[in-house]
């Protein structure tokens, strides 16, 4: 039977003649903060400090032992090297490598001695490609579309430059004997109501051998097959088999699935992976609207309600399984049920995909390419086709996965971004997302649909970010206009677009210890990554509300409430568009440094009041007020499978809690469709001093994940006709109590954006809800986990609100 040795201890990290020790899976930059020998790159301005790092280069060492094993061969495996390196054992060059995504294996049959793994810069190696194959335009001036790494590491528009060398997966040593299972391709499909798992294998040999064969078991059920040559096709069935479904629409059920090599019965191999029934479909026909992009698993079609995923650590080897499951489970929570990793990232780990597997989250995973012009000359090109065939392979048995896309902003960069001209017909990836990516899936991954990119349009006869077809990214917004301008469109599916704000305030006084914070001070100039982000935040915050003069708690809190407001404004308009529109991907989830960014979830981990208002945005039912041809309307969009019966309450009120008018209205949604009920003229708000509200009390909906809002146990909108600089909010006037676990507010005026910034009662506190608005007399109970001693007025102290203009 084949043996598998880690061999993940003993290592040293060498540069200029200086050793220290080094953790295995790692990187050099972990291992000098391990040492004492840098600074956090996460704190103060300690990322330019560290910047040598990347230029030099570096060598990890350790011993392998001769091991007497009675195996006819020895490998040495490695699952991740980043990225250009030099391997020799006892002198010997067993082989050089250029690619982060892949794995690695060498035969090593019989020696042993010192291994040395030394590393290249990957800006030498960048430099000397592009001098090979030219220039090549990208959105940054640093050289990631060069070699075949994860490109955040060169920094991004939310992200630090800290680029990485060391051994960051696994590393182990394998024995055995005859043959072993060198590669195992499970296509996993449903026909009429049968589980299916065909296995093809590749089997690796150390003789020729008859009597070999394979056993697969899924289940209770086996089949064996004989092995021809170097491979075996086995198929087993499941009648009756229990489908995976996406969260909110069923179970997750997982099987196990056992595929073992023998040699006269006696096994040599073994592989194990769960898998899950599903069919997925990309439904991308044309109609009178443009050409649709609709999921539709197991027959049914989807509005997907998404977030974007970015590395959740500059330093991934540091992402542990328990990392992984704790911020895919803040996603689950947030009501989310796809997860886009992004391109300018990483092939997703195991770890990744196994959560998601069991949390319900469909998975669309890019082809890591992002924001540049690609050169497709070797010694490019043969490294990523030898990555996607590894990767496709790697990832086919999770369910979770639904599309293969082929890269991030490329498609259009080529066409909006000035590449056309600059390349003069130079390669830039084209021949990658329209060839040999596509050519890899189909081969490799039928079951699964591919995407050339994000955003395409579906062809060259279209603009590539056409919002009538296909995928569509929304940036002018952030970039030139108010955020109100999300309502001017119907895109078909909105794969990226987001707000801005800084993280919580006890990540930056982590992130700046002893800084006195203000929006220009210099640690928050240093983590803000975005070109003029200080400034588009500025502007944006200074359209709907007095920008607060040296007040640096009170631009905090409005610059939170308005990235809240602005994906608010985003989701509500485009889920009351379904099926036209048919999803949604915030961009971002998570962050990988603590930064002012996009992120609902900064990079300590903690939930920004996007995160919270992502809940009520992706719940089951969700009610809106819209306009509709010049009137308002009440949207009552219903995810659920079930019905929406219930009744709408209207009312018009002043801002100083008076009803000037109220109506009910019978709401009656179908099962996965959208209600539109129109408002009465009487009741449409008259001027800034006046707003609308609609309720909807109806029972809960069977397996939703629909939360009550303070003022009733249903839905509930609440409608400003004016920006809030020009309302004439009252001074707020509330009560507030503590208890274990709790705090509770009670109103005795309208209470606009009530927030409690739990991170402010202790680093470790949470919140279990954002913001909320209050009317008069209403109360709300706000769970805080973390807190060990309540105190009233410290929570009077840490909740902020909406205030008169000055």
């Amino acid at each position: 039977m084949l043996e598998a040795s880690p061999l993940d201890e003993g290592w040293t990290l060498r540069h200029e003649g200086k050793a220290l020790p080094a953790v295995v899976p790692g990187c050099v930059h972990t291992d000098l903060l391990a040492a004492g020998a840098i600074p956090d790159p996460f704190l103060g301005l300690g990322e330019s400090e560290v910047a040598w790092v990347g230029r030099r280069e570096w060598t990890y060492e350790t011993h392998l032992p001769s091991v007497p094993s009675g195996h006819e061969q020895t490998d040495l495996v490695f699952d991740g090297l980043d990225t250009v390196a030099e391997i020799t054992l006892n002198g010997r060059l067993l082989g050089r490598v250029r690619n982060m995504h892949r794995s690695y294996r060498f035969d090593v049959t019989g020696l042993d001695g010192p291994l040395s793994v030394r590393f290249v810069s990957a800006y030498a190696e960048a430099e000397a490609v592009r001098g090979k194959v030219g220039d090549r335009p990208g959105a940054y001036s640093e050289p990631y579309q060069y070699l075949r790494k994860m490109a955040c590491s060169f920094g991004w528009d939310w992200g630090p430059t800290l680029v990485t060398a060391g051994i960051w997966r696994p590393v182990r040593v394998e024995r055995w004997s005859t043959a072993r299972l060198a590669r195992v391709r499970p296509l996993v499909t449903v026909e009429q109501g049968t589980g299916v798992v065909e296995l093809h294998v590749d089997v690796e040999r150390t003789r020729v051998e008859a009597g070999l064969t394979v056993e697969a078991r899924v289940g209770d059920r086996r089949v064996r097959a004989d092995v021809v040559g170097a491979g075996a096709v086995v198929r087993v069935e499941v009648p009756d088999a229990e489908l995976w479904w996406p969260r909110g629409y069923g179970g997750q059920a997982l099987y196990e699935v056992e595929l073992t090599l023998r040699h006269d019965d006696v096994p040599l191999d073994v592989w194990r992976r769960r898998v899950g029934f599903r069919r997925v479909e990309l439904d991308a026909s044309a109609d009178a609207r443009g050409t649709g992009f609709t999921f539709v698993v197991n027959g049914e079609r989807l509005f997907a309600r998404g977030v974007n995923w970015i590395p959740d650590d500059v330093f991934p080897s540091r992402v542990t399984r328990e990392r992984y499951r704790r911020r895919l489970r803040q996603a689950a929570d947030a009501g989310v049920d796809l997860v886009r990793v992004w391109g300018g990232g990483l092939y997703e780990s195991e770890d990744f995909y196994d959560a998601c597997d069991e949390l319900g989250l469909l998975v669309w995973q890019d082809f890591p390419f992002a924001c540049a012009a690609y050169p497709e000359e070797q010694p490019l090109r043969g490294e990523v086709e030898a990555e996607a065939r590894e990767n496709v392979v790697r990832l086919m048995p999770h369910p979770s996965l639904v599309l293969w896309n082929g890269n991030n902003e490329n498609l259009w960069g080529f066409r909006d971004w000035g590449w056309e001209e600059r390349l003069g017909g130079d390669s830039w990836g084209e021949g990658y997302y329209l060839g040999v990516l596509p050519r890899v899936v189909a081969e490799l991954d039928p079951t699964r649909p591919y995407t050339a990119g994000s955003p395409w349009s579906g062809s060259w006869l279209r603009h590539p970010n056409d919002p009538a077809h296909g995928t569509h990214h929304s940036w002018e917004v952030w970039n030139r206009q108010d955020y109100t301008a999300y309502r001017g469109e119907v895109p078909r599916f909105v794969a990226e677009f987001g707000w801005q704000a800084p993280p919580a305030h006890a990540t930056l006084r982590r992130a700046l210890p002893g800084e006195e914070l203000a929006a220009d001070s210099p640690g928050m100039l240093h983590h803000q990554k975005a070109d003029d982000g200080n400034g588009k935040l500025e502007r944006g915050l200074a359209r709907h509300f007095v920008v607060p003069d040296a007040d640096f708690d009170r631009w905090h809190y409005l610059t939170q409430v308005n990235q809240a407001r602005a994906v608010a404004t985003g989701i509500e308009h485009w889920r009351s568009h379904w099926p036209v529109c048919a999803g949604t991907i915030v961009w971002q989830l998570n962050d990988c440094w603590p930064v002012t960014s996009w992120s609902a979830i900064d990079g300590d981990g903690r939930e920004k009041p996007l995160y919270h208002e992502l809940r009520r945005l992706y719940a089951d039912r969700l009610l809106t007020v819209q306009e509709r041809d010049g009137r308002l309307v009440v949207a009552a969009v219903n995810q659920c499978a079930e019905p929406w019966a219930g009744t709408l309450t209207l009312r018009r009120m002043s801002v100083d809690g008076d009803v000037t008018g109220s109506a009910e209205e019978h709401l009656t949604v179908r099962a996965r469709e959208v209600g539109l009920v129109r408002v009465p003229a009487e009741l449409e708000p008259d001027g800034a001093k006046e707003f609308l509200v609609a309720d909807a009390s109806t029972p809960m909906p069977t397996g939703g994940v629909a939360r009550g809002d303070a003022g009733g146990s249903g839905r509930r909108a609440v409608y400003f006709p004016a920006p809030d600089r020009e309302i004439p909010f009252p001074r707020p006037e509330f009560e507030v109590s503590v208890a274990p676990g709790a705090v509770t507010v009670t109103a005795r005026t309208l209470v606009r954006d009530l927030l409690l910034q739990a991170d402010r009662l202790d680093p470790g506190a949470r919140a279990d809800r954002g913001l909320v608005t209050l009317l008069p007399g209403e109360r709300v109970t706000i769970g805080v986990e973390g807190w060990e001693n309540p105190d009233a007025a410290a929570a009077r102290a840490a909740l902020f609100c909406q205030e008169p203009p000055r």
